[in-house]
Protein backbone atom coordinates (compact mmCIF):
# COMPACT_ATOMS: atom_id res chain seq x y z
CA UNK A 1 0.00 0.00 0.00
CA UNK A 2 2.84 2.37 0.84
CA UNK A 3 4.45 1.71 -2.54
CA UNK A 4 1.14 2.23 -4.31
CA UNK A 5 0.47 5.47 -2.43
CA UNK A 6 3.92 6.82 -3.23
CA UNK A 7 3.55 5.91 -6.89
CA UNK A 8 0.11 7.54 -7.03
CA UNK A 9 1.43 10.73 -5.42
CA UNK A 10 4.34 10.81 -7.83
CA UNK A 11 2.02 10.43 -10.84
CA UNK A 12 -0.24 13.19 -9.50
CA UNK A 13 2.76 15.48 -8.99
CA UNK A 14 4.11 14.71 -12.47
CA UNK A 15 0.70 15.33 -14.06
CA UNK A 16 0.21 18.65 -12.28
CA UNK A 17 3.71 19.75 -13.29
CA UNK A 18 3.01 18.96 -16.92
CA UNK A 19 -0.31 20.84 -16.83
CA UNK A 20 1.07 23.91 -15.06
CA UNK A 21 1.37 27.01 -17.22
CA UNK A 22 4.73 28.58 -17.87
CA UNK A 23 5.14 32.30 -17.06
CA UNK A 24 5.04 32.92 -20.82
CA UNK A 25 1.73 31.09 -21.16
CA UNK A 26 0.29 32.84 -18.10
CA UNK A 27 1.20 36.27 -19.48
CA UNK A 28 -0.33 35.41 -22.85
CA UNK A 29 -3.49 34.13 -21.14
CA UNK A 30 -3.95 37.43 -19.26
CA UNK A 31 -3.99 39.39 -22.52
CA UNK A 32 -6.19 36.80 -24.21
CA UNK A 33 -8.74 37.18 -21.42
CA UNK A 34 -8.56 40.97 -21.63
CA UNK A 35 -9.20 40.73 -25.38
CA UNK A 36 -12.03 38.20 -24.95
CA UNK A 37 -13.89 40.47 -22.53
CA UNK A 38 -13.79 43.35 -25.01
CA UNK A 39 -15.14 41.45 -27.99
CA UNK A 40 -18.48 42.35 -29.55
CA UNK A 41 -18.50 46.14 -29.05
CA UNK A 42 -19.01 46.71 -32.78
CA UNK A 43 -17.89 50.32 -33.06
CA UNK A 44 -17.31 53.31 -30.82
CA UNK A 45 -16.87 57.06 -31.26
CA UNK A 46 -15.29 59.18 -28.53
CA UNK A 47 -14.55 62.89 -28.18
CA UNK A 48 -11.29 63.78 -26.52
CA UNK A 49 -9.23 66.70 -25.29
CA UNK A 50 -5.47 66.37 -25.68
CA UNK A 51 -3.31 68.42 -23.31
CA UNK A 52 0.37 68.76 -24.24
CA UNK A 53 2.71 69.90 -21.44
CA UNK A 54 6.37 70.80 -21.83
CA UNK A 55 8.95 70.29 -19.10
CA UNK A 56 8.13 73.73 -17.66
CA UNK A 57 4.44 72.89 -17.32
CA UNK A 58 3.24 75.10 -20.17
CA UNK A 59 0.17 73.67 -21.90
CA UNK A 60 -1.37 73.58 -25.35
CA UNK A 61 -4.82 72.12 -26.02
CA UNK A 62 -6.27 70.14 -28.88
CA UNK A 63 -9.71 68.68 -29.52
CA UNK A 64 -10.22 65.49 -31.48
CA UNK A 65 -12.54 62.59 -32.06
CA UNK A 66 -11.66 58.93 -32.36
CA UNK A 67 -13.63 56.30 -34.24
CA UNK A 68 -12.98 52.56 -33.96
CA UNK A 69 -14.55 49.73 -35.96
CA UNK A 70 -14.12 46.26 -34.51
CA UNK A 71 -12.42 43.76 -36.80
CA UNK A 72 -13.54 40.16 -37.17
CA UNK A 73 -11.35 38.40 -39.73
CA UNK A 74 -8.53 40.92 -39.21
CA UNK A 75 -7.60 43.70 -36.78
CA UNK A 76 -9.63 46.76 -35.79
CA UNK A 77 -9.76 49.96 -37.83
CA UNK A 78 -9.31 53.37 -36.23
CA UNK A 79 -9.57 57.00 -37.29
CA UNK A 80 -8.39 60.02 -35.27
CA UNK A 81 -9.49 63.46 -36.50
CA UNK A 82 -8.37 66.80 -35.04
CA UNK A 83 -11.08 69.47 -34.70
CA UNK A 84 -9.14 72.23 -32.88
CA UNK A 85 -7.06 74.38 -33.10
CA UNK A 86 -7.75 75.71 -36.58
CA UNK A 87 -4.19 75.29 -37.85
CA UNK A 88 -4.44 71.49 -37.58
CA UNK A 89 -8.19 71.05 -38.06
CA UNK A 90 -8.91 68.13 -40.39
CA UNK A 91 -5.58 66.42 -39.76
CA UNK A 92 -6.42 62.73 -39.52
CA UNK A 93 -4.71 59.43 -38.76
CA UNK A 94 -6.10 56.20 -40.21
CA UNK A 95 -4.99 52.81 -38.87
CA UNK A 96 -5.82 49.40 -40.32
CA UNK A 97 -4.87 46.81 -37.74
CA UNK A 98 -3.71 43.36 -38.84
CA UNK A 99 -3.36 40.11 -36.95
CA UNK A 100 -0.58 38.47 -38.95
CA UNK A 101 1.38 41.48 -40.19
CA UNK A 102 2.23 45.06 -39.27
CA UNK A 103 -0.54 47.65 -39.09
CA UNK A 104 -1.06 50.04 -42.00
CA UNK A 105 -1.17 53.74 -41.05
CA UNK A 106 -1.80 56.89 -43.08
CA UNK A 107 -1.69 60.53 -41.98
CA UNK A 108 -3.71 63.16 -43.85
CA UNK A 109 -2.29 66.69 -43.71
CA UNK A 110 -4.92 69.17 -45.02
CA UNK A 111 -2.38 72.00 -45.36
CA UNK A 112 -0.56 69.90 -47.97
CA UNK A 113 -3.67 68.20 -49.32
CA UNK A 114 -2.03 64.81 -49.33
CA UNK A 115 -2.00 61.47 -47.52
CA UNK A 116 1.32 60.31 -46.06
CA UNK A 117 1.95 56.65 -45.31
CA UNK A 118 3.57 55.90 -41.93
CA UNK A 119 5.98 52.99 -42.28
CA UNK A 120 8.75 51.12 -40.49
CA UNK A 121 10.83 52.98 -37.94
CA UNK A 122 8.83 56.19 -38.49
CA UNK A 123 6.05 54.63 -36.39
CA UNK A 124 8.23 55.28 -33.35
CA UNK A 125 8.02 59.01 -34.05
CA UNK A 126 5.86 61.48 -32.13
CA UNK A 127 2.22 61.76 -33.18
CA UNK A 128 1.46 65.45 -33.78
CA UNK A 129 4.02 66.61 -31.20
CA UNK A 130 2.52 64.53 -28.39
CA UNK A 131 4.24 61.95 -26.19
CA UNK A 132 2.20 59.25 -27.94
CA UNK A 133 3.91 57.67 -30.91
CA UNK A 134 2.21 56.36 -34.05
CA UNK A 135 3.05 52.92 -32.67
CA UNK A 136 1.14 53.66 -29.45
CA UNK A 137 -1.92 54.41 -31.56
CA UNK A 138 -1.82 51.08 -33.35
CA UNK A 139 -4.51 48.49 -32.68
CA UNK A 140 -2.48 46.43 -30.20
CA UNK A 141 -3.37 42.95 -31.43
CA UNK A 142 -2.36 40.02 -29.19
CA UNK A 143 -0.12 38.60 -31.91
CA UNK A 144 1.95 41.81 -31.91
CA UNK A 145 3.84 40.71 -28.77
CA UNK A 146 5.31 37.87 -26.77
CA UNK A 147 4.41 37.78 -23.07
CA UNK A 148 5.85 36.92 -19.66
CA UNK A 149 4.06 37.05 -16.32
CA UNK A 150 6.49 38.78 -13.95
CA UNK A 151 4.29 38.42 -10.88
CA UNK A 152 1.28 39.80 -9.05
CA UNK A 153 1.21 42.90 -6.87
CA UNK A 154 -1.03 45.63 -5.50
CA UNK A 155 -1.31 48.89 -7.41
CA UNK A 156 -3.74 51.74 -6.70
CA UNK A 157 -5.48 49.57 -4.10
CA UNK A 158 -6.18 46.65 -6.47
CA UNK A 159 -4.48 43.31 -7.11
CA UNK A 160 -2.72 43.33 -10.45
CA UNK A 161 -1.09 40.98 -12.91
CA UNK A 162 2.32 42.38 -13.91
CA UNK A 163 3.08 41.22 -17.44
CA UNK A 164 6.05 42.00 -19.63
CA UNK A 165 5.45 42.13 -23.35
CA UNK A 166 8.05 42.30 -26.10
CA UNK A 167 7.07 43.75 -29.50
CA UNK A 168 7.38 41.24 -32.33
CA UNK A 169 8.16 44.06 -34.77
CA UNK A 170 11.94 44.47 -34.97
CA UNK A 171 11.42 48.11 -36.01
CA UNK A 172 9.45 48.91 -32.85
CA UNK A 173 10.65 51.90 -30.86
CA UNK A 174 10.42 49.79 -27.69
CA UNK A 175 12.64 47.06 -26.34
CA UNK A 176 10.06 45.95 -23.77
CA UNK A 177 6.92 47.05 -22.00
CA UNK A 178 5.75 46.22 -18.47
CA UNK A 179 1.99 46.30 -17.93
CA UNK A 180 -0.28 46.33 -14.87
CA UNK A 181 -3.72 44.70 -15.40
CA UNK A 182 -6.26 44.30 -12.61
CA UNK A 183 -7.19 40.74 -11.70
CA UNK A 184 -10.89 41.49 -11.25
CA UNK A 185 -11.94 43.07 -14.56
CA UNK A 186 -8.77 42.72 -16.66
CA UNK A 187 -8.38 46.47 -17.28
CA UNK A 188 -5.06 48.04 -18.22
CA UNK A 189 -3.93 50.56 -15.57
CA UNK A 190 -0.28 51.25 -16.29
CA UNK A 191 2.44 50.62 -18.88
CA UNK A 192 6.16 51.29 -18.53
CA UNK A 193 7.77 51.66 -21.96
CA UNK A 194 11.49 50.93 -22.34
CA UNK A 195 13.51 52.05 -25.33
CA UNK A 196 15.66 49.78 -27.49
CA UNK A 197 18.50 50.14 -24.96
CA UNK A 198 16.07 48.84 -22.25
CA UNK A 199 16.09 52.23 -20.49
CA UNK A 200 12.78 53.49 -19.07
CA UNK A 201 11.37 55.94 -21.62
CA UNK A 202 7.71 56.62 -20.87
CA UNK A 203 4.90 55.65 -18.51
CA UNK A 204 1.23 55.52 -19.43
CA UNK A 205 -1.41 55.53 -16.68
CA UNK A 206 -5.18 55.24 -17.11
CA UNK A 207 -7.97 56.16 -14.68
CA UNK A 208 -11.67 56.88 -14.37
CA UNK A 209 -12.92 53.59 -15.76
CA UNK A 210 -16.64 53.37 -16.51
CA UNK A 211 -18.68 50.45 -17.83
CA UNK A 212 -20.69 50.84 -21.04
CA UNK A 213 -23.46 48.54 -22.32
CA UNK A 214 -23.07 46.66 -19.01
CA UNK A 215 -19.89 45.05 -20.35
CA UNK A 216 -17.20 47.27 -21.87
CA UNK A 217 -14.84 49.18 -19.58
CA UNK A 218 -13.25 52.41 -20.81
CA UNK A 219 -11.08 54.98 -18.95
CA UNK A 220 -11.78 58.70 -19.19
CA UNK A 221 -8.17 59.76 -18.67
CA UNK A 222 -4.83 58.73 -20.18
CA UNK A 223 -1.54 60.31 -19.10
CA UNK A 224 1.71 59.59 -20.93
CA UNK A 225 4.86 60.90 -19.20
CA UNK A 226 8.20 60.98 -20.99
CA UNK A 227 10.87 60.44 -18.33
CA UNK A 228 13.71 61.40 -20.66
CA UNK A 229 12.35 64.78 -21.79
CA UNK A 230 10.11 65.80 -18.89
CA UNK A 231 7.17 66.31 -21.28
CA UNK A 232 3.73 64.75 -20.90
CA UNK A 233 0.47 64.36 -22.78
CA UNK A 234 -2.91 63.94 -21.12
CA UNK A 235 -6.05 62.77 -22.93
CA UNK A 236 -9.42 63.45 -21.33
CA UNK A 237 -12.37 61.60 -22.86
CA UNK A 238 -15.73 63.36 -22.56
CA UNK A 239 -17.92 60.53 -23.83
CA UNK A 240 -18.01 57.17 -25.59
CA UNK A 241 -20.82 56.27 -28.00
CA UNK A 242 -21.06 52.60 -28.93
CA UNK A 243 -22.67 50.86 -31.90
CA UNK A 244 -23.21 53.99 -33.98
CA UNK A 245 -23.35 52.19 -37.32
CA UNK A 246 -19.83 52.80 -38.61
CA UNK A 247 -18.86 50.78 -41.69
CA UNK A 248 -15.67 49.74 -43.40
CA UNK A 249 -16.14 52.47 -46.03
CA UNK A 250 -15.70 55.04 -43.25
CA UNK A 251 -12.10 53.86 -42.80
CA UNK A 252 -10.53 54.13 -46.25
CA UNK A 253 -7.73 56.36 -47.53
CA UNK A 254 -10.25 58.25 -49.65
CA UNK A 255 -12.38 58.94 -46.58
CA UNK A 256 -9.43 60.76 -44.98
CA UNK A 257 -9.76 63.70 -47.38
CA UNK A 258 -13.54 63.87 -47.00
CA UNK A 259 -13.70 63.76 -43.24
CA UNK A 260 -14.42 66.94 -41.27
Amino acid sequence: MKTTSFLLLFIMFLTSSLLAETPQQEGHRVFEEMDRRDQGFGDVISRQEMVLRNKHGQESLRALRMMILEGHDDGDRMMIVFEKPMDIKGTALLTHGHIKRDDDQWLYLPALGRVKRITGASKAGSFMGSEFSFEDLGTQEIEDYTYLLLGKEEYQGAEMFVVERIPADKKSGYGRQVTWIDQNEYRLHKVDFYDRKKTLLKTLTTSGYKRYLDKYWRPDRFIMVNHQTGKSTQINVSDYNFQTGLKGKDFTKNSLKRIR
